[in-house]
């Protein structure tokens, strides 16, 4: 039997992490699929650990792998260490908020299963399904940094920068990963893209997108060291 191993970095997500430990427990894989689910809880301050520890208790017999940093370290570190803990056959990384939805994970892992893919990208432009509008220039910058990665990685995504990416446990634990913030997704990108022979697949993917209010963290200056990642980890 198959696992999947379910990664979630957390960090100050009192509201949502509840919802969405609920979210991805409630999801039924195909294929007999079994769930692991990892959180790393990157030194949050406010009730998140609380909350977490409350599920473990509440629920024994949920499997859960928990975490916590010591010192803040950023979204990269967390995930490093999630995919480091990592038991199952294929990972996916999950964030704690409630943008993108658990029951998507068998349109990921379907060419998995399938035999065509060793790697899957959740493109959120791609598809019909829903996507919150919002933030314009935010979406070019996204759509600018998938271009410029596509332009020395020879891939042809649309998504580059979304949460939903899936890998099989081999591929993503023999990278050498260094970003500790948001510069791992393009980090991660230019590396597999380098894998002799490697299968990358994309599938459209939902999108609930939230504001800054709501408790979005990705800035301005992430966007520039993306762009520094890409010709960093890409070129040399």
């Amino acid at each position: 039997m198959k696992t999947l191993s379910i990664v979630i970095p957390a960090f100050n997500e009192e509201n949502t992490i509840l919802d969405i430990i609920n979210k991805v427990e409630s999801v039924k894989l195909n294929g007999d699929v079994k769930k692991e689910l990892i959180i790393v809880n990157d030194c949050s301050t406010d009730l998140t650990e609380d909350r977490i520890n409350q599920y473990i208790k509440e629920n024994p017999e949920v499997t859960i792998a928990y975490h916590r940093h010591e010192k803040n370290k950023g979204k990269g570190a967390a995930l490093t260490t999630g995919f480091s803990m990592a038991t199952g056959d294929f990972v996916i990384v999950q964030d704690a908020d409630l943008e993108y939805d658990p029951n998507e994970y068998n349109d990921l892992l379907k060419p998995i299963l399938d035999g065509f893919a060793d790697v899957v990208y959740g493109s959120r432009f791609k598809g019909s399904k829903p996507h919150r509008a919002l933030f314009f220039w935010h979406t070019i910058g996204n759509q600018f940094l998938t271009f410029l990665s596509n332009v020395f990685s020879n891939l042809n995504l649309t998504d580059m920068e979304t949460c939903y990416k899936m890998f099989k446990r081999e591929i993503i634990q023999s990278l050498t990963i260094k970003e500790n913030r948001f510069g791992i997704e393009p980090e991660i990108t230019a590396k597999i893209a380098k894998i002799k022979e490697i299968r990358i697949y994309e599938v459209g993917i939902s999108y609930y997108g939230r504001t800054y209010e709501e408790g979005k963290k990705i800035g301005w200056k992430d966007g520039f060291r993306a762009i520094y990642c890409i010709f960093k980890y890409n070129l040399f």
